[in-house]
Parts: C-alpha cells; sequence; structure tokens
C-alpha cells in the first residue's frame, strides 16, 4: 500500500471521487444536486492510497474554520474494502490535519453508510449536531474528533 498526498485535481482522485459520487446517487437519491455543489472544490490537502500502482482509496481535508479540519470525500473501492485502507487513509489524514494546527476534524456523512459510521467511531469520531450546509439535512450524520 502507498499513499500519495496531492491535491483535488490529480487525476486518479478525480477518478475516485465520480465513482464515489455514482455510489452517492444511489444512496443519496434526490438530494444528489445539494451534495456537489458542496463536493465539487478545489482542496489542497488529499490522498490517494494505490496498491500495486492502482488507485483504491482516497479522502481530503480542508479548512472548516480556524483550528477545525474538514474530512472530505473519504471513498474506497467496493471490492478493496476491509483491507484497512480507510483507516489507514483517515489516520494519515488527521496527523496531516494536526501538522497544520488544526486541533480537531468534523465530517459528514449519509446515515446510509453505516460502515463508514462505524469506522469513524472506531477511530474515535462523536456524533455532534448536524453544522453548516448540514443543519436541516436528515440523511446527514455528522462527527467531530479531538485531534491528540
Amino acid at each position: 500500500m502507498k499513499l500519495l498526498k496531492i491535491n483535488s485535481n490529480h487525476p486518479d482522485f478525480q477518478k475516485l471521487t465520480r465513482l464515489f459520487d455514482d455510489y452517492l446517487v444511489e444512496i443519496d437519491g434526490d438530494e444528489k444536486d445539494f451534495f456537489a455543489q458542496y463536493n465539487q472544490i478545489y482542496i489542497d490537502n488529499v490522498i490517494v492510497c494505490y496498491e500495486d500502482d492502482i488507485a483504491v482509496g482516497c479522502g481530503a481535508f480542508k479548512e472548516y474554520e480556524p483550528m477545525v479540519a474538514e474530512i472530505k470525500r473519504m471513498f474506497v473501492l467496493p471490492e478493496k474494502r476491509g483491507k484497512g485502507i480507510a483507516s489507514t487513509v483517515l489516520n494519515t489524514l488527521e496527523s496531516w490535519a494536526k501538522e497544520n494546527g488544526f486541533q480537531h476534524a468534523i465530517l459528514e456523512t449519509s446515515n446510509q453508510l453505516t460502515n463508514a459510521i462505524s469506522l469513524y467511531k472506531k477511530s474515535g469520531y462523536e456524533v455532534i449536531p448536524n453544522y453548516g450546509q448540514y443543519i436541516d439535512v436528515e440523511s446527514s450524520v455528522c462527527m467531530k474528533k479531538i485531534l491528540k
């Protein structure tokens, strides 16, 4: 497994996030346009995970507010899940965010993504009231972690 720190313009990240968006359409359906406006942004801090030179997972973070990083675009190819890729990407993103002075990490995920919610809870995230654009979105679960 190899991790590459890049930005959101990298073609492998763009390919993975297109696959992620296709996957989310199946889950979020009617809400896809709402979420697309927040996901089609440039992000400086992106990680792509490779197995045998094939991009198999990704994640990113951006500043939400001073000292708070927002974890974005966490995705692992379905056939590669269960191998610790998501945990590795998440841990690396958190370390990178901490190196950049962030003290907390927040994220939003779908209430349909129970495996993702379990991963985040195992990683120390706690459910918080929905924030920002997700305040009135019933399908959203928002979480927060103190970066130690």
